[in-house]
């Protein structure tokens, strides 16, 4: 029980660090690199919008407004990282039903294959998520390094990205924990079944014979 709320609560984690680096917009920080530094501002970029901090303290946001007007790879980062909050959630719910510390089909033999589905939502939304800050790691490196775009417009990778890294470790190592648990619990359960089996094999095997009450016939 105490692995499956470790691999639970790993889960957990990794979703609450998901849907906060989903929606925080510090994926891209401006890099202060050239001859011409200027800190009175710094630009940062998110998957729903981007912000503008000043040295006199004023933080300004603006959303996208336009969807189809957004570059293919931040699309495609938006809906990962959705599918990965999804899939998080559904993870949550299937192995809180598995868990043994629940009492949804407490004594059931679908309790073990609940939790280690909830594991396996685990592992994919952790790839996920990880799939996605990778990709854009690779993207900001890419722009960084290019000689050909001017210093303004080279970015470095923000907290969020960092966030989603350690979010996609955790959801990776609650569904490693969940899936290694569920699978001692059913080699467990499977063992159990077998000697029981082999118990009613050896007991010997009783039949029920029933009396016959003879009446003699009645005498004149």
């Amino acid at each position: 029980m105490a692995v499956q709320l470790l691999g639970f609560f790993l889960g957990l984690l990794g979703f609450v660090g998901t849907v906060a680096a989903t929606l925080l917009p510090h994926w891209r920080s401006t890099a202060y690199v050239g001859p011409n530094i200027i800190t009175a501002t710094a630009y940062m970029k998110g998957l729903w919008m981007e912000c503008v901090w000043h040295s006199t303290g004023i933080y300004q946001c603006e959303v996208y407004r336009s969807l189809l007007a957004l570059p293919q790879d931040l699309q495609a980062a938006r809906a990962l990282m959705v599918l990965s909050c999804i899939t998080s959630v559904l993870a949550c719910l299937v192995s809180a039903m598995g868990m043994k510390c629940t009492r949804f089909a407490r004594g059931s033999l679908i309790k073990s294959p609940l939790a280690m589905s909830g594991g396996i939502c685990f592992l994919c939304a952790g790839v996920l998520c990880l799939v996605t800050v990778c990709w854009t790691t690779n993207d900001i490196i890419m722009d960084f390094y290019d000689p050909f775009l001017p210093s303004g417009l080279k970015y470095e990778m923000g907290l969020a990205v960092y966030l989603g890294y350690a979010s996609a470790c955790l959801s990776l190592s609650g569904g490693l924990v969940l899936c290694w648990s569920s699978c001692g619990d059913r080699s467990r359960s499977h063992l159990v079944f077998r000697e029981v089996n082999h118990h009613r094999l050896l007991l010997p095997s009783t039949t029920y014979t029933p009396l016959l009450h003879h009446t003699s016939p009645l005498r004149p």
